[in-house]
């Protein structure tokens, strides 16, 4: 096998023969620069301290009665046994940073566990915790999951281990899809409509759960493939989890409306005897995001904004950046109202605190954690340092950065400063050359043109030689960019992505380099997706925000000048509205109808959540019998075609 370039065999391309002969689709093994970046590790953290290993297996009850969680079709929702090799005994792989290695062990303890007597949870079967807190006459239930599969098998744990009970009361603490999904396994919603079952959530939740997962769910489903590493291996060379759990259940999604929403810090509840007092923190880990304590039990729910790791400033799936400031300004508030009392502390990730010591310590250096990372950003930013040299230059002090749960298991500390420095200044330097870049396929073909595809593959393979893989991976993507048929190219900078990946403390970080490794070498592979847009998420959403969410798809450019205007009337909620689209956007006015208008489109609410669920398609409603269209029907149409589908599996490693 050769490489011919323009008619001849340069230097540079038989230097890569063998490169590109020895490339395979399996994973490398670690080089030496990679032992060595990770031996750095190990010798710099206090790996001696077990005291977590202690912990995570206190109070420990009983695990599933199997690894495999099935749905009623017979899908597997989630197979834990597939992370059995992180139970093994031996020295740490080094295609794995040491200190991710230790987590996900932490993490491959799953089961039921007594917190203190009344409080259980049931972990690490899905990404979050489920909790149990036993009231007068049944559970109330924090967080039940992702999916009503996972959510009725802990259900049934504790039922059957500790006793059976009814559940009594639900509280959503956030309003990620992780804490509610599995909301249907766990009460019917007759009950909580009828107020029997009190379902708490702090307000807001319903706008930010439905919203998050709806106006930028197909981009941030795809980025989540490579965030969670869905499409990699279980294995030492690849998915090894995600620092805030193992992986995500694949089941059945659902959301049910709360009947009972806390608005203000201090306020007090009791269900089902069991008494809460509450605290808001919103803008923190999440839009929509309350943590509370249990006074008889001296105990603090700490939501997620208190865990065993480093957590997201800015999310690499994607979403609004959050305030590092409001998270500590948050935990500081739980250090003031109960830090005093609290005897133990446990959260919707990993495991408790116990002891008032480690309880406040642990809140301590996680409120001064994500303060440290905001003060210092902003001290660096106001010296003129943009936001890659800080991220390059910012050290945590040893006094934070040895603690283990201030590691970036699932956030990552440059990321996170980056996300910081966007929050306050956007993401432009400042520098007028960096005001207007050209796009990446056409910046990287004038470097290609300026350099030659030859010189900068082989600049890359000695980088790479070097152990100097962020350049390695730099250069080759240039290339890749350039050509994306460039197979030396991609194999390049596969294998530089690939021990990046292995070096990484972050499981999320991790996963995105080496899958990012894997499409380059192997192309994309497809799965079914992920799909958040589940019938009772759609449902939750209001009509005025189902329109935004069509009104997204909308190609503005396709539209160019052409106007239409409709009525649109739902009878099954007696709503009207008014929606045009001119000059390339979509408007809509609710109660209202126009009297010129180019025709009435008549439709119950119910068969918008089709099209929204791909039951019925958007171009198909003139045929559709749900469907009464009068006026200009061959316009409406016309209108309807301008309205883009959007596809799951676009490239993320290559144009």
């Amino acid at each position: 096998m050769h490489a011919v370039y323009n008619g001849e065999i340069t230097l540079a391309a038989l230097s890569l023969i063998v490169w590109i002969g020895s490339a395979q689709a399996a994973p490398n093994p670690a080089t030496d620069a990679t032992r060595k970046a990770n031996d750095a590790m190990a010798n710099y953290l206090p790996f001696y301290n077990k005291q977590d290993f202690e912990d995570v297996h206190r109070g420990f009850i009983a695990d599933l009665p199997s690894p495999v969680i099935k749905g009623k079709a017979g899908n597997t929702v989630i197979d834990l046994s597939q992370y059995d090799f992180l139970k093994k005994k031996g020295p740490v792989p080094a295609t794995v940073n040491p200190s991710l290695w230790r987590q996900s062990q932490l993490l491959a303890t799953s089961g039921l566990f007594k917190v203190v007597n009344g409080i259980y949870q049931v972990r690490n079967i899905d990404l979050a915790n489920i909790t149990f807190i036993r009231g007068e006459k049944g559970w109330v239930v924090i967080d039940p999951l992702t999916s009503t599969e996972t959510a009725k098998a802990a259900l049934d744990l504790i039922n059957s281990k500790v006793e059976n009970l009814p559940v009594t009361g639900v509280i959503f603490t956030h309003s990620h899809i992780d804490h509610f999904a599995g909301i249907r396994a766990i009460v019917d919603e007759k009950d909580v409509r009828s107020g029997k079952v009190p379902l708490i959530a702090p307000d807001g939740f319903m706008e930010e759960a439905v919203s998050e997962n709806i106006f930028a769910g197909n981009v941030m489903s795809r980025r989540a493939s490579y965030m969670y590493g869905n499409l990699l291996p279980r294995s030492p060379q690849g998915n090894v989890g995600d620092g805030l759990g193992l992986t995500t259940a694949a089941g059945n999604i659902t959301l049910i409306e709360p009947n009972k929403l806390i608005k203000k810090t201090g306020e007090t509840l009791t269900v089902d005897g069991v008494d809460l007092v509450f605290l808001m923190a919103p803008d923190t880990e999440a839009p929509a995001e309350m943590l509370f304590y249990f006074p008889q039990y001296k105990a603090i729910d700490l939501a997620e904004d208190a865990n065993h790791t480093l957590h997201n400033i800015l999310t690499l799936r994607g979403a609004k950046v959050r305030s590092a400031q409001k998270w500590s300004s948050a935990l500081s508030q739980v250090i003031d109202m109960w830090g005093k009392d609290a005897v133990v502390s446990f959260g919707s990730h990993h495991w408790p605190q116990w002891g008032n010591q480690h309880v406040v310590e642990h809140l301590e250096k996680q409120r001064d954690l994500y303060k440290y990372i905001n003060d210092q950003t902003l001290r660096m930013a106001n010296q003129g340092l943009t936001m890659n040299e800080i991220a390059e230059q910012f050290v945590l002090p040893d006094s934070l950065a040895k603690e283990f749960y201030n590691r970036g298991y699932y956030g990552n500390l440059k990321h996170n400063v980056r996300a910081t420095y966007q929050l306050y200044l956007g993401f432009w330097d400042a520098n007028p050359a960096n005001f207007d870049p050209l796009p990446p396929v056409e910046e990287a073909k004038k470097y290609v043109e300026m350099v030659g595809a030859n010189k900068m593959i082989a600049t890359a393979k000695a980088a790479y030689n070097k152990g100097e893989y962020r350049w390695a991976a730099t250069v080759a993507n240039k290339v890749v960019f350039a050509d994306p048929t460039n197979q030396l190219a991609r194999n390049v900078e596969a294998d530089a992505l690939e021990q990046m990946g292995y070096q990484a403390e972050s499981g999320p970080v991790r996963n995105f380099y080496l899958s990012g490794a894997q499409e380059l070498r192997g192309g994309m592979k497809k799965m079914a997706p992920s799909n958040a847009s589940s019938h009772d998420i759609i449902r939750g959403m209001t009509l005025d925000s189902f329109l935004d969410f069509l009104a997204i798809h909308l190609n503005g450019p396709k539209v160019g000048d052409k106007s239409y205007a409709y009525n649109l009337r739902f009878p099954d909620i007696k709503t009207e509205y008014v929606l045009t689209v001119k000059n390339g956007v979509m408007n809509y006015s609710k109660g209202k109808q126009m009297d010129k208008a180019d025709g009435t489109v008549t439709l119950n609410r119910s068969t918008l959540d089709d099209i929204a669920m791909g039951k019925l398609k958007l171009g198909n409603l003139t045929e559709s019998g749900d469907v009464t269209i009068t006026g200009d029907k061959a316009k409406f149409k016309e209108m309807l075609s301008n309205f883009d589908k959007f596809d799951f599996w676009f490239a993320i490693a290559e144009p």
